[in-house]
């Protein structure tokens, strides 16, 4: 039975119509959980507006009640940022009705879209005309503009073209009161006060929620080349990186690093994936040059870095991919590694970033404290080394139970967050702080600057509607 008031229940069936309105246990299950089943909640009721004025009008109904919002998008997230809490008394907002691209402008690089697109269709919608929208990450087939706006998302091509801030001209938002922000402006100079975009990418949707946005497009790819490295360690990780940087400049739009116990564990658990060579590596990279030029000399500059990384002994063994095929088993192997890490049971996991200078000292340093502390833990690491981001996630010793391992995991995690913060780095690189970093935000940020954060979240959100216990 919901805990809504009969009033409530009346308008927001008004609002959103029979197709918009899910209260029935079983069927609101899918919306209660993320889909690694690492958090579960209970809401009152699952409300899916279909267009922006629809949910300006549920939230100023629900903001009028009193009742807390739990905005939506794909649930992707890791940190159980888009979860209601246990009481069964918030409204989760889902927005994955919201799925018009309203406006593709090939000539000013823009697309307007709704938050409810998913990111691979943006993808496909900017190919169609010629262009590119090169966020990319693992769940963009599912994974929604909203909540890539509300994580302000990264992945594999940030070195190039930055994070979802990086690309987003304007957004459309919902405030807290239910009134419309029309922020949908495709301008790149745009300098009249506050840019208040801002205030709402990477806010969780606990300023407001997120309807559209105009979004960066980027001319297409027309020449590419992937190369598979071996490396003896993340240091050389760094000294190349700084090497093809210099060599090749924004051509470089690609540079994962890997341990050896990340690619075990995908060539064990993810069918079709088969090592790149005969013997095995302590680290490796997956190098990606592109160009619009269809004949660039990638190939060239290429072997050119590579060349003199081998010389340099910051090479040991490299494969350059021959067809679309190879690059994407290339692919495969990176994009692997969080799948197939969990099935080796829990799996611990710490998006950090550290200065980039800082990369190799935070491994070498958090791994020697981690195997003195918890022996035998299997450390799996991987990231993006152009931005300092780290997947520093960790298994279960080989043949120990589940429970006593994740009655570790706050000691494990304090102790990784420890060494980032003597790095000067940060808890949360791309995933945010949700509900999982929520405490771990108070020791590890400026006191300072969690009391502006808070003075904003008064401001905007005075009653605490908004997603309220995440992120603050």
């Amino acid at each position: 039975m919901s805990h809504l008031p009969a009033e409530l229940l009346r308008d927001l069936s008004e609002i959103v119509g029979p197709a918009g309105l899910i209260n029935d246990e079983a069927a609101m299950q899918a919306y209660l959980s993320d889909w690694r089943n690492a958090y579960r909640g209970r809401a009152a009721l699952v409300v899916r507006p279909a267009s922006a004025g629809e949910v300006a009008a549920v939230v100023r109904a629900c903001h009028q009640a009193g009742v807390a919002l739990v905005p939506q998008g794909g649930n992707t997230g890791l940190c159980g940022g888009s979860i209601p809490d246990d009481s069964g008394h918030q409204v989760v907002l889902s927005l994955t009705r919201l799925t018009r691209i309203r406006d593709v402008d090939a000539g000013n690089e823009t697309i307007t879209v709704e938050a409810g697109v998913v990111l691979q269709q943006v993808q496909e919608a900017a190919a169609a005309v010629g262009r590119q929208f090169p966020l990319s990450l693992g769940a963009e087939g599912s994974c929604t503009i909203g909540g890539n706006l509300a994580t302000n998302a990264g992945g594999t091509a940030v070195l190039r073209y930055g994070n979802m801030r990086d690309l987003t001209l304007g957004v459309e938002v919902v405030l807290p009161d239910g009134r419309l922000w029309n922020g949908l402006r495709g301008l790149r100079k745009d300098n009249t006060g506050y840019d208040l975009k801002h205030l709402f990418i990477g806010s969780e949707g606990t300023l407001g929620i997120i309807t559209a946005a105009v979004l960066k497009l980027y001319p297409a790819v027309r020449s590419r080349t992937t190369a598979w490295v071996a490396l003896p360690s993340p240091q050389a990780a760094v000294a190349l990186i700084g090497r093809m940087r210099a060599l090749c400049g924004d051509r470089l739009t690609g540079f994962e690093l890997m341990s050896r116990q990340s690619v075990a564990f995908v060539l064990r658990h993810v069918p079709g994936c088969s090592d790149p060579f005969a013997d095995e590596h302590p680290w490796y990279v997956l190098i990606e040059l592109s160009d619009t030029l269809p004949e660039a000399p990638l190939n060239a500059m290429l072997e050119s870095g590579l060349g003199a990384a081998f010389e340099e002994g910051e090479a040991l063994d490299a494969v350059v991919a021959g067809s679309e095929a190879q690059v994407a088993a290339l692919w495969k192997l990176r994009e692997g590694i969080s799948e197939a890490q969990n099935h080796e049971g829990p799996s611990l996991k710490h998006d950090i970033s550290v200065p980039v200078s800082s990369i190799a000292a935070f491994i070498a340093q958090a791994d020697e404290r981690l195997q003195q502390a918890f022996p035998g833990v299997r450390i799996v690491c991987y990231g993006h080394v152009g931005d300092g981001n780290l997947h520093y996630n960790i298994s279960k010793p080989v043949g120990s139970e589940d429970a006593p391992f994740k009655a570790q995991a706050e000691a494990i995690m304090h102790l990784i967050y420890d060494v980032t913060a003597a790095f000067a780095g940060s808890i949360s690189a791309e995933h945010g702080l949700g509900q999982a970093k929520r405490e771990a935000a108070r020791r590890y940020k400026d006191p300072l600057e969690l009391e502006l954060m808070r003075s904003l979240k008064q401001t905007l959100d005075p009653a605490g509607l908004m997603n309220p216990g995440k992120l603050l």
